[in-house]
């Protein structure tokens, strides 16, 4: 193929991932990806009831499945960490208000910690959100509970994890320098902002342009990476990720350098890009 239409495009749903060392898994619909996430994190808070765990908002469903499954067990998750993987600044560096639609920290506590159980939900200390005023503290944290066991989390449309996002054309980064960014303050990319727009109904002006988020020393220092994709233009970027080159111009294909990565895809993620006019 050509540069505009490159190779990776093509690779067909039964050997994505072949020749990497990230394990594909391709399950149903959106629903099962949701229930397949939830039940990940169960087994996580099961096996460690004190385990530290980076995680997104995006995928979201997970987290009102979680909660259920939480109370109906009785787990007790009062020492496990939660660590959010990003969130949304104003343009003067400071979290968006936590009532603000968008807002990723009263999102998890509407959609989990206000859902489980009183007595069982992680503590009020264990819940931790990337602050631009302390943007040491994750790494101090991880440090003090003995490391991060797992990060999960979703790609985004440039390739990005977290809000790490690939360098501006005219940026050289080498990859040794980018994997090793810490969490960090940055402005958000054109191209992130268009794609959540289109997710929470089409307004790009309502996207914040600034954010904060783990880095990718972070995220790459977890025991495990365990990544998930519901949305049906990601059938593209997962391809890239899994058979374009190890690049800061695609964060995800970064999964590829660890030794413990999966990605759980919906079936119609796993599907080759229909590329054409519509």
């Amino acid at each position: 193929m050509s540069e505009m239409m490159p190779e990776y495009l093509s690779v067909p749903p039964e050997i994505l991932g072949e020749g990497t060392p990230v394990k594909v898994t391709i399950i149903g619909d959106m629903d099962d990806v949701a229930r397949h996430f939830a039940q990940a994190l169960f087994d996580e808070i099961q096996a460690k009831p004190n385990v530290t765990l980076i995680l997104p908002v995006g995928p979201v469903d997970q987290f009102v499945l979680l909660a259920q499954m939480i109370n109906d067990a009785k787990l007790d998750c009062r020492d496990v960490m939660i660590i959010n993987m990003d969130e949304y600044l104003t343009d003067d560096d400071e979290w968006i208000d936590y009532g603000h639609p968008l807002c990723f920290r009263g999102f998890v506590d509407r959609k989990f910690y206000s859902l489980v159980e009183p007595d069982l939900a992680p503590r009020e200390e264990n819940r931790i959100c990337p602050d631009p005023r302390k943007l040491g503290q994750i790494q101090e944290l991880i440090g003090q509970r003995g490391g991060l066991d797992a990060c999960y989390g979703g790609i985004g449309i440039n390739g990005h994890i977290a809000f790490n996002e690939p360098p501006e054309p005219n940026e050289q980064v080498s990859n040794d320098d980018y994997a090793a960014r810490p969490t960090r303050v940055l402005s958000t990319t054109r191209e992130t902002r268009t794609i959540n727009a289109n997710t929470v109904g089409g307004e790009i002006a309502v996207i914040p342009r600034r954010a904060v988020t783990v880095g990718m020393s972070d995220i790459l220092g977890a025991a495990r990476l365990r990544f998930y994709c519901n949305r049906p233009w990601q059938s593209a970027v997962v391809r890239r990720a899994l058979h374009g080159p190890v690049t800061p111009r695609c964060p995800g294909s970064f999964l590829r350098t660890h030794d413990d990565a999966s990605i759980t895809i919906a079936q119609y993620v796993s599907e080759i890009p229909d590329i054409r006019l519509r």
